[in-house]
């Protein structure tokens, strides 16, 4: 996370917002290896005032066995970027940066069984086939019989429940209004111009 308090969230709506918008994240953990990281797109699971984040692995994966024994792992979700140039300020002497938005999610990883795994898939299958509507949705019922039940036994589910969620908003705010107007001004149409029109001015 970002050091400076400005950028730092910890609101968990906002943090929530942003991994239901940004589900693919990457898994990070220590093996017999040394560091590795294997990404996959998550589903959040509501548990009791709390949330969890399902998700599913090949086992051939490094980390599947790892995360089957149990293990600590660091998920981050990447949001939109952006370069910011010094010639888009007004004042003198500036430096180039970046503005970003990413989420943070650390905790413990467990192994989940057959029937959790199948339902992670069919959740995972519907929330992106949603974000392709008016298309009718795939499910796995489409395929052909035996196929999915054979796949099945190539991958491995997880769940990953949260003991530390915060989130980095980058977007300038530790320069003046103005300033923060002609960075939007510069983006045009880029995802980080529109997130930043959503930050209080001063």
């Amino acid at each position: 996370m970002h050091p400076a308090p400005p950028f730092r969230v910890t609101e968990a709506g906002a943090l929530i917002g942003h991994l239901t918008a940004y589900p693919f994240m990457g898994f990070f953990a220590a093996g017999e290896a040394g560091l590795r990281v294997a990404h996959a797109p998550v589903v959040l699971r509501q548990e009791g005032e709390g949330f969890a984040l399902d998700f599913h692995l090949s086992r051939n994966n490094g980390l599947t066995p790892v995360f089957a024994r149990g293990a600590v792992a660091l998920a981050v979700s990447q949001g939109p970027d952006a370069y910011v140039s010094p010639d888009w300020y007004e004042r003198p002497d500036q430096v180039p940066t970046w503005n970003y938005l990413t989420v943070e999610a650390e905790g413990e990883v467990t192994p989940l069984g057959e029937a959790d795994l199948i339902q992670i898939l069919d959740d995972l299958s519907a929330q992106a086939e949603a974000r392709l509507a008016p298309k009718p949705a795939w499910t796995r019922h489409k395929m052909s019989p035996g196929r999915f039940e054979a796949m099945l036994a190539g991958i491995q589910g997880f769940r990953l429940h949260p003991h530390r969620l915060e989130g980095t908003c980058k977007l300038s705010q530790n320069k003046a209004a103005g300033e923060r107007a002609r960075v939007a001004a510069a983006l045009g149409d880029h995802p980080v111009a529109r997130a930043m029109g959503l930050i209080p001015t001063d």
